[in-house]
């Protein structure tokens, strides 16, 4: 009896201190995306995901984040769609709360193309690149080919969500009451 009692203790213990919990789903839309490299919003954070080219291992995905203030998105688009058509002589940096990224502009068989240069922590030991994109692909990516770059300035909308109505004060007998009787 005392290690039935035990075992029951012991598999009630393990279930309170368990190391899984289930966290709230929360949206996220995704605005654009093209080979390796997308965007994606969620609430009012925007998060860039691209596949590492700097790194040996091909499933290395790294990303940086930012949020929308002040139309930060839509500057960002016309940043980059800016120097596809007047190329920077250098590159031009970023400063994001948690990164530094570069916008690195190169032709590649007579069309201009940009790569971000993510220097991860802010720290130019940790370096993460992206593929080379053209101007079509930006477009894809921010969601200008798709419609979706509407969707940087409306808040994100939760799935799932029971909205209660308010029924309305009129009842079918007192709007009645006020009417005129046709003949």
């Amino acid at each position: 009896m005392r290690k039935v009692l035990l075992l029951f203790t012991c598999m009630f213990s393990i279930s309170f201190f368990s190391q899984i919990k289930v966290l709230k789903n929360e949206t996220l839309v995704e605005i654009g995306k093209d080979n390796s490299v997308g965007l994606y919003k969620k609430q009012d954070k925007f998060t860039i995901n691209y596949q590492d080219l700097n790194t040996s291992n091909l499933n290395t995905f790294r990303s940086f984040s930012f949020l929308n203030v002040n139309g930060d998105v839509e500057s960002l688009y016309k940043l980059i769609a800016d120097g596809f058509i007047d190329t920077p002589i250098g590159n031009i940096t970023l400063e994001l709360p948690n990164d530094i990224i570069e916008l690195h502009y190169e032709k590649n068989y007579g069309q201009s193309t940009v790569q971000f240069i993510q220097y991860i922590n802010k720290n130019r030991k940790y370096v993460g690149k992206s593929q080379f994109l053209n101007k079509k692909q930006i477009d894809k990516i921010f969601g200008k080919t798709t419609g979706k770059s509407a969707l940087y300035d409306k808040p994100a909308t939760m799935n799932n969500v029971n909205t209660i109505t308010k029924p309305s004060t009129a009842t079918p007998s007192s709007s009645s009451k006020n009417k005129k009787s046709r003949k």
